[in-house]
């Protein structure tokens, strides 16, 4: 179980909360949904599940433990809204995954519905959004996840392409018993693939 338990953070003393007291739970194999406006600390939150800021109360466990990172990739991948912010645009898509860590044989053999073997020596820009974004979620898979944290990930694209990346996400969580929290502002998305839904509170200001 992924658990966010009396989370505070905030970039810095001065600054104002941007989460006070968030109890959160993901468990594994469950899709939550995670609603809210834009602006609200969602994607905070995102980041302080996958260890990307560290909370300044509270604490976020994974099975009951506080995630150890320095052999191992963190058992919370995050996946933003905008994939090429996340990829080193002089990298070729075959590099970009084998930064994994990942054997080059699990690289081989990953699902051509997220990822094509003719787009592996490519670079990030010579494919398209939607094709990246199937890159960017083979890459946080190829980690072997214990939670995903998909943010706005389909925000970006059309209505196909978004179905056929969320189609391939869920089955791929089933697949693997990952517990993966969805986030978005897009209300009628979430009630579809989530099991359940929160409701995003932003902190007063």
């Amino acid at each position: 179980m992924l658990h966010a338990d009396d989370v505070w953070f905030r970039y810095g003393a001065a600054h104002p909360w941007v989460l006070a007291g968030v109890d959160l739970r993901v468990e594994a194999g469950e899709v939550v949904g995670l609603c809210g406006p834009s602006g609200g600390g969602k994607s905070t939150l995102g980041r302080v599940l996958a260890g990307f800021a560290a909370p300044v109360r509270g604490r976020v466990t994974v099975d009951g433990a506080v995630p150890r990172t320095r052999r191992a990739p963190h058992p919370v991948q995050l996946v933003l809204q905008h994939p090429e912010r996340a990829m080193d645009p002089r990298w070729t898509v075959r590099r970009v995954l084998a930064a994994t860590g990942a054997p080059g044989g699990d690289v081989a053999a990953l699902d051509r519905r997220l990822v094509d073997p003719t787009w592996l020596d490519r670079h990030p820009h010579e494919i398209s959004g939607g094709e990246l974004q199937r890159v960017n979620l083979a890459r946080a898979l190829l980690a072997r996840p214990r939670h995903l944290v998909a943010d706005e990930i389909t925000a970006s694209v059309d209505a196909v392409t978004q179905a056929a990346i969320w189609d391939l996400l869920l089955q791929h969580c089933r697949a693997a018993g990952i517990g993966l929290l969805a986030i978005s502002h897009d209300r009628p998305l979430l009630d579809a693939v989530a099991s359940r839904v929160v409701d995003w509170e932003p902190v007063d200001a």
